[in-house]
């Protein structure tokens, strides 16, 4: 199955600025802010490049929708801190809507397009970035479309939020915040680039309004 084309275009690596949390939907508890947020990633980032020796290999691939905003911000502070590296030529967009295993109960789910760095990922390291991390399936789906597209010396995973109840063997290399969760509980991630603000969130399953992010799916 096709993932997407994958065309090897920039992404747009503008610094974005996160907007304070003004008002929470109903039934909503707000568990990190744009601080919180701010430093995780910013540990992230620490940990990526301590873990891989240097940024000169890595290739980081946002999964759609809140995953690639996430690897860009990444990227950045990647650039940020090892002189040489351009945050540009690190991040990439991975669509993974054909290789998911519920495409035959959400049959109009829309294909979006894979971009690659210009290097490709070929012999790279190649550091997946979600918001949550739930079930694995999104995960799993992430790796087949990588094998479509080249052979990466390594994949790792950078997830926001880990929120467990994994039901595939797959574990996050790098947590912003393991998050216990219940099964019936949705976990939202807001984005300043998706949604107007940086928060994380649980909600209540009884609260009204559509969801921003739900995890369940994942």
């Amino acid at each position: 199955m096709s993932s997407g084309p994958a065309v090897p275009a920039p992404i747009v690596t503008t610094p974005v600025t996160p907007t304070p949390v003004t008002t929470l939907p109903t039934g909503s508890t707000l568990v990190l802010g744009p601080p919180e947020i701010a430093r995780a990633l910013t540990r992230i980032a620490h940990e990526i490049l301590e873990r891989n020796k240097g940024g000169s290999e890595l290739v980081l691939l946002g999964i759609p929708t809140r995953g690639l905003p996430l690897a860009v911000r990444l990227a950045a502070r990647l650039a940020a801190v090892e002189p040489g590296l351009d945050a540009a030529d690190l991040v990439g967009s991975l669509d993974v809507t054909m290789h998911r295993d519920d495409l035959r109960h959400h049959p109009t789910r829309t294909i979006g397009a894979t971009q690659l760095p210009s290097s490709g990922i070929d012999g790279k390291v190649v550091v997946l970035v979600d918001d949550v991390l739930y079930s694995g399936r999104t995960i799993r789906a992430a790796l087949d479309a990588i094998s479509d597209l080249g052979r990466p010396r390594a994949v790792q995973l950078a997830a926001l939020v880990d929120r467990g109840h994994r039901e595939l063997p797959i574990r996050a290399d790098y947590v912003g915040k393991n998050l216990p969760t219940s099964h019936h509980e949705r976990v939202r991630v807001l984005l300043t680039e998706t949604d107007g603000q940086d928060a994380v969130l649980i909600s209540d399953p009884s609260a009204t309004g559509p969801a921003t992010t739900d995890a369940g799916a994942r």
